[in-house]
């Protein structure tokens, strides 16, 4: 079987609460484009497109029936890489018209990815631009399909209008069946394919909508790769549409850029990484011409905000911070709204759901009373298992998701990221969390920003080392300094860094998150 079910039992208990609710994705297109109130309301707009929800409507309506004149039918997967623009909704929407299944690839992969990807998968086409800030997608897409038997089509999303068709009637998809395929966020190998449905999607959808205060009048902006679990539905561009809001959709996350979009557009809420919040609250602090006031609420997640930047943004940009933590395979949790500023600032949140049941355990599985522990959980919106049965070790015996991220529970019930399990340097046995070192060092007066890795070393197994970059480049911090103002600060003689390497700014995965796998492939090369 591709697609692990949830038991019968907790699925009846899913539907008896209305929780599953029984929506797709195309159930929702129709409503608002049959509503008078709202089908001339602008549903999608990038920087150089805009369209109604009544336009959106019709415009599915041609390219579904198009891509079935194609020869993609129901179920086939399409794996899409197409940038923060109109034509992603578009397409997505279409192949939900078509009954067929996205596969959300991102612009950032490249070819072994993404031929991993296809043929996982399984793969009828790819849908691509010819090319994107300067790369050729096109021959990128064309040398997967080389290698994947499977894919039959490739597809350009700069010139979808070519394949419009007559309508058809194409049937309704089945809610408890899988509605698309996202991928992992794991930082090594080939990602691996994350399988949802229509039912479990749309409840993480409207009820991060509740949480979130996203309305009608919500414009949200896409300002990290649209394709991410996190700018997607946490509420991100399907809970926009969900409310019968605005989703705005830009190329680059940059303040030059995504500022005049918010500016433009009236955007009232986006999500970013942390990078890209201190890059947009240190622009902010020096000043800027354009005018964001009407942003509400900026939401930051993939991973943890340290604690000295979620204080500084909310004073920045003018908005209410919210923290997000979560992961495409379900859990999402959020500072609400309403928290005391020391909890949205110094937490990660709490699950969204009722529903939502978690646990934290040591390495043996065992309960853990206090302190950290490895976060599991099982819920409405929280796989059974990853396609094709990939990843089974993710999973416990009584299929809880091993989620793999070290936690702690405060006393208002708000979880505090301590990090990964990889994460932690293991230091001749004494544990070092990336995190906590992370913060202090975050603290220090020359320090910028901060990244811990673990280097191995043949007598401790590993040892620390901590990316710094400068407050000022021309007085950078040294070892000896950074080493003594760790010290100072309390922590123990076996979590201060072994090695401070100074850096002009952090490598990236497509995400944006930092990625640790290229710092500590620097050390090793």
């Amino acid at each position: 079987m591709k697609v692990a079910p949830w038991s019968p039992e907790l699925a009846e208990q899913y539907r008896a609460l209305g929780l599953w609710s029984g929506e797709t994705f195309d159930d929702v297109l129709r409503a608002w484009a049959g509503d008078a109130d709202i089908a001339s309301h602008t549903a999608v707009v990038d920087v150089d497109r805009r369209l109604s929800y009544a336009e959106l409507h019709e415009r599915v309506d041609l390219l579904a029936a198009g891509l079935a004149a194609l020869g993609i039918r129901p179920d086939d997967r399409v794996l899409l890489q197409i940038p923060n623009r109109v034509a992603f909704v578009e397409t997505v929407f279409a192949l939900f018209r078509a009954r067929a299944v996205p596969v959300f690839g991102l612009p950032a992969h490249r070819e072994a990815e993404l031929v991993g990807i296809a043929r996982s998968a399984g793969a009828v086409a790819i849908v691509a631009p010819r090319a994107h800030e300067g790369f050729d997608h096109r021959a990128l897409v064309e040398a997967v399909a080389g290698q994947v038997d499977s894919v039959r089509h490739l597809i350009d999303v700069d010139d979808l209008d070519s394949l419009f068709a007559e309508p058809i009637e194409h049937g309704r998809a089945d809610p408890s069946e899988l509605a698309f395929l996202q991928l992992s966020g794991g930082s090594t190998g080939i990602p691996k394919l994350i399988p949802r449905t229509h039912d479990d999607y749309l409840y993480s959808v409207r009820r991060s909508n509740e949480v979130c205060g996203v309305t009608g009048d919500t414009v949200f902006m896409a300002t990290l790769p649209v394709a991410h679990n996190f700018p997607m539905s946490s509420p991100g561009i399907l809970g926009a549409l969900y409310a019968g809001g605005t989703v705005a959709l830009t190329a680059s996350p940059t303040p030059s850029v995504a500022w005049e979009m918010v500016q433009r557009e009236g955007v009232t809420m986006t999500g970013l990484v942390p990078p890209l919040a201190r890059l947009w609250t240190e622009t902010a602090e020096r000043g800027t011409e354009f005018d964001i006031s009407s942003l509400e609420t900026i939401q930051v997640g993939g991973a943890r905000c340290p604690d000295e930047l979620a204080r500084r943004i909310g004073p920045a940009l003018g908005v209410t911070l919210q923290q997000v933590f979560g992961m495409a395979e379900g859990l999402v949790c959020y500072t609400r709204l309403d928290d005391p500023i020391e909890e949205i600032c110094t937490t990660q949140g709490r699950p969204m759901s009722d529903a939502d049941q978690v646990r934290i355990v040591d390495e043996a599985g065992e309960p853990v009373s206090s302190g950290p522990g490895f976060l599991e959980t099982q819920g409405p919106y929280t796989i059974r298992g990853y396609w094709a049965g990939a990843g089974a070790d993710s999973f416990a015996p009584d299929g809880w998701y091993r989620t793999g991220d070290v936690v702690e529970l405060n006393e208002h019930g708000n979880l505090v990221v301590r990090g990964r399990g990889g994460d932690r340097v293991n230091r001749g046995g004494e544990k070092v969390s990336a995190e906590q070192l992370e913060e202090q060092l975050l603290e220090h007066p020359g320090v910028r920003d901060a990244v811990v890795v673990a280097v191995a070393d043949q007598y401790l197994g590993e040892r620390t080392c901590a990316y710094v970059i400068p407050a000022d480049p021309q007085e950078p911090p040294n070892l000896a300094g950074i080493r003594r103002f760790v010290r100072e600060a309390g922590l123990a003689e076996w979590k201060l860094p072994d090695t401070v390497k100074v850096v002009d700014g952090f490598p990236e995965t497509g995400v944006g998150k930092v990625s640790r796998k290229k710092l500590r492939a620097l050390l090793a090369g």
